[in-house]
């Protein structure tokens, strides 16, 4: 798996989401201020509705390209045994059922997922427990963590 494919790849992710969020909060906005739109009474709140979804759309848009940002100025560094697990990295991890999942540490757009040859890779940053927990780690180590009071354990298999 190629460390860089799969950060173009999110970028490219990050890129459809965000023209996706800045066409439904064009169409959100201009549905807020049209005309017809116009509240004739108190009860009448199909404008006051609409423009609340063009805030929280604008809001949505936002967040993508400070997302996108972030990942763009990312510089993706070799894996450093010395060093371990740091922003950037592509690592794989199993569980303690031998479950294995692929996951890259990105500075935003947790939970995006893309896919490279069949296997799904998500984006964790390091404000999640799991994103937290393994910074610094190494291939081989292991890492616990709790989620919702249950006991998490995974073994980092191999870090790109």
């Amino acid at each position: 798996m190629n460390k860089h494919s799969v950060h173009q790849l999110i970028l490219d992710k990050l890129r459809i989401d965000l023209d996706i969020a800045e066409r439904a909060a064009l169409t959100a906005y201009e549905t807020a201020t049209h005309e017809e739109n116009i509240a004739e009474n108190k009860y009448d709140t199909l404008g006051l509705e609409a423009a609340y979804l063009a805030a929280g759309q604008a809001k949505r848009v936002e967040e993508i390209r400070q997302s996108l940002a972030l990942c763009q100025n990312l510089t993706l560094r070799a894996y450093d045994d010395q060093r371990g697990i740091e922003i950037g990295a592509l690592l794989g991890l199993e569980d303690e059922k031998g479950r294995e999942q692929w996951l890259f540490l990105a500075p935003d757009a947790a939970g995006l997922k893309v896919e490279v040859v069949g296997q799904p890779i998500t984006v964790i940053t390091p404000r999640s427990p799991l994103g937290k927990s393994l910074l610094g780690k190494f291939e081989g180590d292991e890492v616990e963590i709790l989620v919702a009071g249950a006991r998490q354990q995974f073994a980092v298999t191999e870090v790109l």
